[in-house]
């Protein structure tokens, strides 16, 4: 078994922003395991608001090489288990390694991945496309250069309303709300009256992550679903967000890969929640790797590649009537 990663630059078509951040390169590590003629390949952007950064993701990696060549798993669940203690600081790092250690395992088993889970990708929904916060002459445009059936808008302004109410009279597109914990217990409530009104399926991470007290409050009087982002990042998360949020939004960067979304999204479903997975603006590499579990989701946010000026890679094909994989084993991708 050999192990290897490298750090590239997404450049995007457009800045993108949100809440909290903004940015027009996205950094991203690409992993690789290789064993015989077979080659997994794994992915994780850098975040700099969860303090992960290219550094310190390929210093945990190199850290794991050991226990990673020596080969002591057979398939992707083991490795996890063998790998969780070095990974504790750095899931971003542990995702690349764990969707690296899927892609491989199931091209040695002659397989793609849904079909190794069971899966049928009929069953997937379909993707939402982001836009970012901006000017609203500007998510106009951006609404326009990519007609799509399901948007999901970013808020976090002090002109939040406004901007939906603009938006809306542009497309009769369904709209998606993320307003990554930018607003209080009372605009939350407030704001999702009028959302309801204007085709709005839900609203995702209103409030700050520790705010349980004021989730509370938003659960019980909000209009709209609500869609844990922030609030749930790991899989001890998933029954805090019982009774505060509708559903969790999974990213698997975030999770630690593919193993531990499995299982949050069981986790989720048998308490009655709905499940998404979302990406963190990754190429097609990440972003085939969830259209593989997407059929198991309520919702799913893989627009990652779609946002992007120049890929790094080929994998699944997005259009609004469905995903296109391509005809390869394991998540389907490869470097281009």
């Amino acid at each position: 078994m050999k192990l290897s990663f490298f750090v590239k630059d997404l450049p995007l078509k457009h800045t993108f922003t949100i809440a909290h951040q903004s940015r027009d390169i996205q950094d991203t590590v690409i992993v690789k395991l290789e064993e015989g003629n077979f080659i997994g390949l794994g992915e994780t952007t850098t975040n700099p608001f969860y303090g992960m950064t290219a550094e310190n993701i390929t210093k945990t990696l190199e850290e794991s090489r050991d226990f990673v060549e020596l080969g002591y798993w057979e398939k992707p669940q083991e490795l996890w288990e063998i790998s969780k203690f070095s990974f504790t600081k750095n899931p971003f790092a542990q995702c690349a390694l764990d969707m690296a250690a899927w892609d491989l395992f199931t091209k040695m088993q002659g397989k793609k991945l849904y079909e190794y889970l069971g899966l049928d990708p009929k069953d997937i929904p379909v993707t939402n496309y982001t836009i970012g916060i901006d000017t609203i002459e500007n998510m106009v445009s951006k609404m326009k250069e990519v007609e799509w059936p399901l948007y999901k808008i970013k808020l976090g302004t002090d002109h939040d309303m406004e901007i939906i109410r603009e938006l809306r009279k542009h497309t009769d597109a369904t709209f998606r709300i993320d307003a990554n914990c930018a607003w209080t217990v009372e605009q939350a409530i407030q704001y999702s009256e009028e959302l309801a009104k204007l085709n709005v399926e839900f609203m995702e991470q209103p409030l700050p992550k520790d705010d349980l007290e004021g989730m509370k409050e938003v659960f019980k009087h909000s209009k709209l679903p609500l869609i844990a982002d922030e609030s749930c990042i790991v899989e001890k998360d998933v029954k805090k967000c019982h009774g505060l949020f509708h559903g969790i939004n999974i990213k698997l960067v975030k999770a630690g890969g593919i193993t531990p979304a499995l299982r949050m999204i069981k986790q989720a479903k048998s308490l009655g929640m709905k499940t998404m997975v979302g990406c963190m603006t990754e190429s097609s590499i990440g972003i085939s790797a969830i259209a593989h579990i997407a059929p198991l989701l309520d919702y799913v946010d893989m627009d990652g590649a779609m946002l992007l000026a120049e890929d790094i890679a080929d994998g699944v094909h997005i259009t609004p009537e469905g995903v296109t994989f391509p005809d390869r084993n394991g998540i389907g991708a490869e470097l281009i």
